[in-house]
């Protein structure tokens, strides 16, 4: 259960809990090697009845041996576990964080995100405002009262399964917004499909080629799969029922992504991704089509001009921009697990096996590779600012531009970076709530870009062999996003960035402290009345 940024444990599904959830804290990477086979985790969910407040049996006694790092790679919460005290972020605030962890892990997971954004006074008031509410504009509530209990439950299965996508989709305007749910949920139904290891080939290449088909079968399901999403194949019965119930410009277009996706990835269920073209083929089959299929969407919900769906160039670079990011940071995880998607062509040139970019023997290779395969997806960004600019409808910009900002900020984070190689990087929840709060518009969105493109510049390595390409596409997302700083808004801070940050983080402690004592209080008020 590691928390340290160094440790290549990923997050793995909880077979205990019965919930199904990933049933962890923090970082949510339940331990995996647990030789009972219990997940000792700590699970802090009130649906865990099982394995609540359960500490490593190796609990003061060694550190976690696949910590790279060797540090205590547990989240034990028991007063009796000296080793907690050698983390220096579960020292502060020590007493009052214990008591926490047993109780309300959502208020723990808020410390620590706030912790992580110390010395980031913009991302400390962002998210003391996201946490009082200030997400509704970019992403109102829904009114699911008003909704079917199946288009009810199509929403509940895409909380379940999206970790990014979820909010941004349900802030999309009228009738868009429950098309673009069922296309995710179709597709998700499908991805699982494909990443399930269990479902032999001889059957597993006809699902895919037809799985267009199943959508107007009222009660095709499989329940065959071990995937953590199979719930949107166990009840795809639903999923297809709200299919049958969308427009047919609708309807049309997600059977025919739907169609094409399953073709191409049933062609690379035996195949591994060579060379760079083929790299851009796979994510094109399975990331590109998303993006042209939403694009029509969005064109045949008149909300965008015919174009933005016509033009199917822009669109599939949206789709592999944020595709090629993926695969780049998740190279630790993919290849834990026997997932090859970084393409051959690139990998051979520095190592024998893909995974053994992993040995530290093998870093300055390594960082050579990450940094060809980064600025190949940076290539992509000049047409996502080309498409961004195209768009006109404020709950669509934002769809579509919080991703992408996302991405360039994860990719400006890998780049010429030895954690890709040891374990998880991803930005900060600080950053990702500022991101999602300030990309609402084009000049936001150029200087954001701006910002990471010069972050990258920055890091450039005199030796590094991809250097002249990196600083060619570099000069042209430069060119693109080119914004007189006169025009920026100031970013001066008028007080001590720290003397912010300290601020910031007693506001946040001491809000989290009341909404904690008022529910207690509240919870007593109801057991005492009862």
């Amino acid at each position: 259960m590691c928390a340290e940024d160094h440790c290549p444990l990923r997050c793995a599904h909880c077979a205990a809990c019965a919930q199904k959830t990933i049933a962890h804290m923090l970082r949510r990477r339940p331990l995996r090697t647990c030789a009972q086979k219990t997940i000792a985790h700590m699970c802090a969910e009130d649906h865990c009845a099982d394995v609540r407040r359960r500490p490593l049996r190796t609990c003061c006694r060694s550190p976690l041996s696949t910590c790279v790092q060797k540090t205590t790679a547990h989240m034990c919460a028991e007063d009796h576990c000296v080793t907690l005290q050698t983390r220096p972020h579960r020292l502060l605030l020590r007493s009052w964080t214990l008591r926490l962890d047993r109780e309300t892990p959502e208020t723990t997971r808020s410390i620590m995100d706030i912790l992580k954004s110390l010395g980031h006074p913009e991302e400390l008031f962002n998210l003391f405002k996201f946490k009082m509410g200030g997400c509704s504009t970019v992403m109102p509530k829904l009114d699911y009262e008003s909704m079917s209990d199946s288009l009810r439950t199509c929403y509940l299965y895409l909380n379940q399964t999206s970790r990014s996508f979820a909010a941004v989709i349900q802030a999309l305007d009228g009738e868009l917004r429950h098309a673009v749910c069922i296309f995710y949920l179709v597709l998700r139904a499908l991805d699982t499909v494909e990443d399930d290891m269990t479902i032999p080939l001889d059957k597993k290449v006809p699902m895919l080629n037809n799985f267009h088909t199943f959508l107007y079968q009222d009660e095709w399901c499989f329940t065959e799969s071990q995937e953590k999403d199979r719930q949107v194949l166990e009840d795809f019965p639903t999923i297809s029922l709200e299919f049958r119930n969308l427009a047919q410009e609708y309807r049309d277009v997600i059977s025919d992504i739907c169609q094409r996706m399953g073709v191409g990835m049933a062609e690379f269920l035996e195949k591994k991704v060579g060379s760079m073209k083929e790299w851009d083929l796979y994510c094109h089959y399975v990331a590109g089509l998303v993006g042209i299929g939403l694009s029509q969407l969005f064109s045949a919900s008149q909300l965008e001009d015919p174009e933005v769906g016509r033009d199917t160039e822009l669109a599939n670079s949206m789709g592999l921009f944020l595709q090629k990011t993926n695969i780049i940071r998740d190279y630790l995880e993919d290849t834990q697990v026997g997932r090859a998607f970084w393409p051959q062509e690139a990998w051979s040139q520095f190592a024998g096996r893909l995974e053994d970019l992993a040995q530290p023997e093998k870093l300055e290779s390594a960082l050579s590779c990450l940094n060809l395969l980064v600025t190949d997806a940076l290539r992509h960004v000049p047409d996502v600012i080309a498409y961004l600019s195209r768009l006109r409808n404020q709950s669509v910009f934002n769809f579509c531009a919080i991703p992408q900002v996302m991405a360039i900020s994860t990719l400006s984070k890998c780049y010429n970076n030895p954690m890709v190689f040891k374990g998880v990087v991803k930005i900060r929840k600080g950053q990702a709530v500022t991101l999602m709060m300030e990309a609402t518009n084009m000049r936001a969105v150029h200087t954001i870009i701006s910002q990471h493109s010069q972050e990258i510049l920055q890091k450039v390595s005199l030796t590094d062999p991809s250097r002249d390409k990196t600083l060619h596409i570099l000069a042209l997302i430069r060119e693109k996003s080119a914004l007189s700083q006169s025009t920026l808004p100031s970013r001066t801070h008028h007080l001590s960035p720290m003397y912010l940050s300290a601020a910031m983080l007693l506001a946040a402690l001491s809000w989290q402290y009341l909404s904690t004592t008022a529910a207690q209080a509240q919870g007593t008020g109801n057991i005492q009345g009862q």
